[in-house]
């Protein structure tokens, strides 16, 4: 079902709208108190707003003075999309206006699989979340994949962990598919505007957060905007070289830090761990499941195995080390840790924080947070609905 929605017609419109969305409900005075316009200029762009259908009236304000207003709030019936694609596993979600989350699904699946078989799977969860009633048709979709995207386009390129997708009209494919406009990101992008909209980087223009999943990746935000570089690729931190002539990367590269660490290099790690009869506890979760995952290293971490600490500690200093660089060179004002590895929790934490202290400047780390995300399984989609409500609130 294809849904044609409004878009605002001038910078003052689409500024309402975002205020509306990340604030909820407000009166005109109090939009007034947030935007450089006069009280008619102001009425003109609100009354506009609501002949498009994109706000509403919303009940009486509370009283300022004079005659009450009625509150302005986007309209109920306005409904994003986000999708994050994992490496291993997929989410959807449904929003509302303000980009609350009314359904929410998450299944298995190998994005090596490829673009037809991953959409596929797509498409079913969406039916299942429209089958719940949270919404008939959307009026856009954010869409996340684990790999560098040529953003204009929706293109992912050359995704080292995504055999087949290379050059996939992602975009152009589902917005047939789903009756929308559609917008295209890495993962961790949305990952670090989610964690902006409504998680631990709400107040913070300065950012970066870092995803610790199959690969690593960092999403920048600079002046509240992400920021993607000329090509797309800023942020693909999985892939700077922490040890000269070391292991091999599926990037083709050697000695880079996804190599290192992750949630694949560390299965890896696990299971030699345990094949060489280092961990008694590794091994025994190996003989019963015929191979691990960063999840068991979790676990027996957690058990007080040791061996599993170790490679905890070592690969969070390994991530700390590259950290640390960002931090000299970014002079962020928060530093946020998400993605499936931290179920690795605060062992993981420390040893990154050690690295980072140590090695920067006191003037960048003095009173630099470094903290793991608020929104865990949630944050890819609610960043993927901020990315296509972005595009909706803005000029046609």
């Amino acid at each position: 079902m294809r849904r044609m929605t409004a878009r605002p017609a001038n910078t003052h419109q689409a500024r309402l709208l975002r205020l509306l969305r990340d604030g909820g409900p407000r009166s005109r005075a109090e939009l007034g108190d947030r935007v450089d316009l006069s009280r008619s200029k102001l009425a003109v762009e609100v009354d506009r707003l609501l002949e498009t259908g994109l706000v509403v009236a919303d009940g009486l304000a509370a009283s300022r003075g004079g005659r009450r207003s009625h509150n302005i709030r986007l309209a109920p019936r306005l409904r994003f999309l986000g999708v994050d694609i994992g490496a291993t596993s997929i989410d959807v979600a449904v929003t509302n206006p303000e980009l609350e989350i009314l359904g929410h699904l998450n299944q298995p699946m190998d994005v090596r699989e490829g673009p037809v078989a991953v959409f596929d799977q797509v498409l079913a969860m969406v039916g299942k979340l429209r089958e719940t009633g949270v919404a008939e048709a959307f009026d856009g979709a954010g869409i996340g994949v684990p790999g560098p995207v040529r953003f204009p386009e929706g293109v992912p390129v050359a995704p080292p962990i995504m055999p087949g997708w290379d050059g996939f009209p992602v975009r152009e494919a589902l917005s047939q598919e789903l009756g929308c406009p559609v917008m295209v990101d890495n993962d961790v992008n949305l990952m670090a505007m989610g964690e902006m909209q409504a998680g631990v980087a709400r107040s913070v223009q300065d950012f970066f957060c870092v995803k610790i999943g199959t690969g690593i990746g960092c999403g920048i935000v600079a002046g509240g905007e992400v920021h993607r570089g000329t090509t797309g690729s800023a942020g693909d931190v999985g892939h700077i070289q922490v040890e000269p002539d070391g292991r091999q990367c599926a990037c083709g590269n050697r000695g880079c830090l996804e190599a290192y660490f992750g949630g694949a290099a560390l299965a890896r790690d696990a299971e030699e761990a345990a094949g060489e009869g280092r961990s008694a506890e590794l091994a025994r979760r190996l003989a019963a499941e015929g191979r691990l995952t960063a999840a068991d290293v979790a676990v027996a971490a957690s058990a007080g195995d040791g061996t599993s600490l170790d490679l905890i500690r070592d690969g969070g200093s390994r991530v700390g080390q590259v950290i640390a660089g960002l931090v000299s060179f970014f002079n962020p004002g928060l530093v946020v840790i998400g993605g499936g590895v931290t179920g690795l929790g605060h062992t993981l934490l420390a040893s990154i924080r050690t690295q980072v202290y140590r090695q920067s400047l006191p003037l960048a780390t003095g009173n630099l947070p470094i903290v793991l995300g608020e929104l865990g399984q949630v944050a890819g989609v609610t960043g993927a609905a901020r990315l296509t409500s972005d595009h909706l609130f803005s000029p046609a």
